[in-house]
């Protein structure tokens, strides 16, 4: 009797020990009793050495893990089951394999939500009212993507190095340095030959400056003149329209006829009095009249012509 007791409380120990065991590693994983399951299908075109039981994460949080995995000649197609009954995601939504560090590790998925964050009133993944238009419902299926790794780091690098050797770019890139310091060269002589040519210019605008200090003298000449001139040329444009004007010219008429009449009646009496000097009897006659005005005069004033 007593044994029988102390097998069955042995027997219930263990059993509880696997139950404990089994509900601690489930709530490890982040599996809950009670809490509704729904699934994702996920195509990839490299998966990247996933396996069932990968952890499935959203945010860094372990929301699931990869239900079954199967390789079809299209793509490897994961099934992922989701744990988190009201995981609410914004469409579009993809899902990423990548390690557990970039040196590597287990690898896992990770789900990326990029629309706009739902309500808490939307709908539940497992809802016959889940909007897939919207969210992501239970049995959806999006589109996986290759996260990078230091192997894909290392296959990139690797490519750039072949196609870098292809194009021969290291010799190419030799070639444009020496021809970049050639460049360079030819700049430095030409900056030295555009400055010696710097100096000359300033030489000529500073003789420029001389020779026009010394002209200023004859500007301000010139200057005047040409006021001079514009004054006369005002005075010889009032002369001729005064000379334009028929009364003007008939005054002139007048008076060169007046001149002309009066130079013929000197001319007459200048005549008269040539041949009245030269006729000698007329001379004497003059010089006794002369003699006898002055003899008249002195007889007259006596006291003012002694004096």
């Amino acid at each position: 009797m007593r044994r029988s007791v102390r097998d069955a409380l042995v027997g219930f120990t263990v059993i509880g020990g696997i139950v404990g065991f089994a509900a601690t590693a489930m709530w490890m994983r982040g599996i809950r009793l009670g809490s509704g399951h729904w699934t994702v299908t996920a195509s990839f075109s490299d998966a990247g050495g996933l396996a069932e039981r990968s952890p499935v994460t959203y945010r860094g949080i372990l929301v699931g893990s990869v239900r079954s995995v199967r390789v079809t000649p299209e793509a490897v197609v994961a099934e992922l089951e989701i744990d988190k009954g009201d995981l609410r995601l914004a469409l579009p939504v993809t899902a990423t394999v990548a390690s557990g560090s970039l040196l590597g590790g287990d690898a896992q998925v990770a789900l990326v939500s990029r629309g706009t964050p739902l309500p808490e009133s939307a709908p539940l993944p497992q809802a016959g009212s889940c909007e897939t238009s919207r969210q992501l419902c239970d049995g959806a299926a999006i589109q996986g993507q290759e996260a990078p790794s230091l192997t894909t780091v290392t296959e990139s690098l690797q490519l750039l190095l072949s196609q870098a050797k292809d194009a021969q770019l290291v010799p190419n890139l030799a070639k444009s340095t020496k021809q970049f310091e050639q460049t360079a060269i030819d700049a430095s002589k030409f900056l030295t030959n555009a400055d010696a040519t710097s100096r000359e210019i300033d030489a000529l605008v500073e003789q420029l400056r001389v020779e026009i200090a010394r002209a200023q003298p004859m500007i301000e000449n010139l200057n005047a003149a040409t006021a001079n001139a514009v004054q006369a040329s005002v005075h010889v444009n009032n002369i001729v329209t005064a000379l334009d004007n028929p009364k003007t010219l008939n005054e002139l008429r007048q008076t060169a006829a007046n001149a002309a009449e009066l130079t013929a009646k000197i001319d007459s009496v200048g005549g008269d009095v040539a041949n009245l000097t030269a006729d000698p009897a007329f001379m004497a006659g003059l010089r006794n009249v002369t003699i006898g005005l002055g003899e008249l005069f002195a007889e007259v004033y006596p006291a003012e012509t002694s004096e």
